[in-house]
């Protein structure tokens, strides 16, 4: 299917389509629970460096970097959009953050963040991984949703690599869930559900995101940044202190470049 075909599609069914294939990709890492019972520490730290390269790469090559052209061309102050956006998107994960409860792998409940509540630790461990999530279909739905403004093959081309970026770094991340929740004490079938259903909230996201940029036009290069600082943020906040636990951290170091490298090949290859 040409991309001309591909352009005579609403945006928002695009995004859909999308983000159901980053979230599938996820559902394929999480199925990894089926055939391990543990994950080296090594292994899963070069994981969480290669998710946290592809997430800043896309940040800038996929979100910033239009975000910034898109408002030159029409004549703005091209920063503007960029640092207002950016910067809005890491507070808004911020204040999810401070108030959505949640629990990160290894710790025990009472290291619990957010809003007190009486959750159950499942419930608690999967709230914190959809947090990464939440961002990355966001990124995807606004990166198609431009296609109504600007419908040309070289920016469903960058949507695309983008898509196929997060689904590519989301097969780790998937394994990265339902492994550890494994190692909790869950079964295997229920390591699973919960490692894609963090998933699903990335076509919700995706969809959102498509909706918002068709239905104030003037919000795009807002949204692409807004997209990219909550990418940053979850990239800061989480996969980077995640992925350096441990003695050893050049793996993940090497993860992260390969990541970064990789998100950027397919950005300025397709785009």
């Amino acid at each position: 299917m040409s991309f001309d075909v591909i352009l005579e599609y609403n945006p928002i069914l695009l995004a859909l389509i999308a983000t159901i294939f980053t979230w599938l990709v996820t559902a394929a890492g999480a199925s990894m629970v089926f055939f391990f019972k543990s994950i080296n520490k090594k292994i899963l730290n070069s994981m969480l460096g290669f998710a946290a390269g592809v997430m800043i790469a896309a940040s800038f090559w996929s979100l910033l970097k239009p975000a910034i052209e898109m408002e030159e061309g029409n004549g703005g102050i091209a920063w503007l959009p960029a640092v207002i956006g950016f910067l809005s998107g890491g507070a808004f994960l911020l204040l999810v953050d401070k108030i959505l409860p949640h629990l990160h792998m290894g710790l025990s409940t009472d290291k619990a963040e957010g809003i007190k509540t009486s959750w159950q630790r499942s419930v608690l461990l999967v709230l914190a991984i959809t947090l990464h999530n939440i961002p990355e279909g966001l990124a995807v739905g606004v990166a198609f949703g431009a296609l109504a403004n600007i419908p040309e093959p070289g920016i469903l081309a960058g949507a695309m690599a983008l898509a196929f970026g997060i689904g590519l770094q989301n097969f780790p991340e998937g394994a990265a869930v339902s492994i550890p929740l494994r190692r909790e004490g869950f079964s295997r079938l229920k390591a699973f559900n919960y490692g894609q259903l963090s998933g699903i909230v990335e076509p919700i996201a995706g969809v959102i995101g498509a909706y918002l940029v068709l239905s104030i036009t003037p919000l795009l290069p807002y949204a692409l940044s807004f997209a990219a600082g909550a990418m940053i943020f979850v990239v800061v906040e989480e996969l980077i202190p995640e992925s350096q636990s441990g003695n050893e951290t050049d793996l993940s170091t090497i993860g992260a470049m390969l990541g970064f490298a990789t998100m950027m090949l397919l950005d300025v290859a397709l785009g």
